[in-house]
């Protein structure tokens, strides 16, 4: 009974954290703080209803899954945050640096709003999110802290044709796969025409994920020949990942949905063309959206537009960290400051050590 009754007054055992995107491992910390560590399952387990009715954002499948999968649900926030995490610095200088401003929090962080969730900021932020939980599912599933699943078993094969035979643990990708597709599509309730663009959205996330895994592989032998060598896949960085999912988001294809004749339900998406009546579905290794972005350059929350005033610009670039773009044409507040460090350290027998004080200046620019 005190189990029930610690993870329902979890909030007040550990106060000052609220319930929000990485919940979960909140939740862990909280639990072996204070002693829960023997009982963690246990407790993770009584505390699934409580806990997956507060977690905002969720669908009502998701909230199921939550129920039935807690230790799922852990792998899940993590893969959630780093691909928040992924997109902030994926972002940093642009305009748009991942952020809604006055919405509310998910799961997967800010919800973009309504009048532009159908944009190239919200192609990616689906892409990125799905390609977190996919590879944190799949990093769960190698590190043994899921029930369901462990190593990929299908590569103990023995040699190949190669001359070297699997082993160690190869990443279970294709469970990290299917579970991404049952929990992160299920968020898509709604038969419309944003539906299926995060729907494929979420897809193509994946599928970076699975055509960039690697392979690690073991010399065995005397004085470290290779006589056999053992191999096993491995996932790649999410920093990659992020890196090969943002050059998509810079040549995204814009899309519009056909309907089905009969109930006049968005049936796919094609590629939109003016010129032509074509029906050319998209790739299915392309970023897809619907509308225009807005420019980002002011500070407006139906847009979810956090505006540009204040931001900090590269005086010298030409990129889109520079002042001209970061600012929008309207200049830039140059600060100058002093920076001072201890330099010059030496080490005088015995026993103290003296260092010289340096100082330079410095400038910063800001948007006006």
């Amino acid at each position: 009974m005190w189990l029930l009754i610690g993870i329902m007054e979890w909030n007040i055992i550990c106060p000052g954290w609220k319930i929000h995107h990485f919940v979960w491992n909140i939740l862990l910390t909280c639990l072996i703080v204070n002693s829960f560590t023997g009982a963690l399952s246990t407790v993770v387990a009584l505390g699934a209803n409580v806990i997956c009715s507060k977690i905002p954002g969720l669908t009502p499948r998701q909230r199921a899954i939550c129920q039935s999968r807690p230790d799922a649900i852990i792998a899940i926030g993590e893969g959630a945050e780093r691909g928040i995490q992924e997109c902030r610095f994926q972002f940093r200088n642009g305009r748009w640096n991942c952020t809604a401003p006055g919405h509310k929090e998910t799961l997967f962080g800010e919800e973009l709003p309504k009048d532009v969730a159908g944009n190239r900021e919200a192609a990616f932020k689906h892409a990125i999110h799905s390609a977190g939980v996919t590879h944190a599912i799949t990093q769960a599933c190698s590190q043994g802290n899921l029930t369901n699943c462990s190593c990929d078993r299908s590569k103990e094969t023995g040699f190949t044709e190669e001359g070297w035979r699997w082993g160690g643990c190869s990443a279970d990708i294709s469970y990290g796969l299917r579970f991404s597709r049952i929990f992160v599509d299920a968020g898509e309730s709604a038969e419309n025409a944003r539906a299926l663009m995060n729907l494929h959205n979420n897809e193509v996330g994946r599928k970076v994920v699975k055509r960039n895994m690697g392979t690690e592989c073991k010399c065995h032998g005397v004085s470290g020949s290779c006589t056999m060598k053992t191999c096993w896949t491995t996932l790649p960085s999410f920093r990659m990942v992020g890196d090969l999912l943002k050059a998509k988001y810079d040549s995204p294809l814009e899309v519009e949905p056909v309907r089905a004749r009969r109930t006049r339900q968005p049936a796919f998406l094609k590629v939109k063309d003016t010129k032509s009546d074509a029906f050319t579905k998209p790739r299915s290794s392309n970023l897809v959206f619907l509308q225009k972005s807005p420019n980002y350059c002011d500070f407006n929350p139906i847009s979810g537009s956090m505006g540009t005033v204040g931001r900090f610009c590269n005086r010298t670039s030409t990129g889109t960290d520079g002042c001209d773009l970061m600012c929008c044409g309207r200049g830039y507040n140059t600060h100058q400051y002093t920076k001072i460090w201890q330099c010059n350290c030496k080490f005088h027998w015995c026993c103290y050590v003296r260092c010289s004080q340096c100082s330079e200046q410095t400038e910063e620019y800001t948007c006006k």
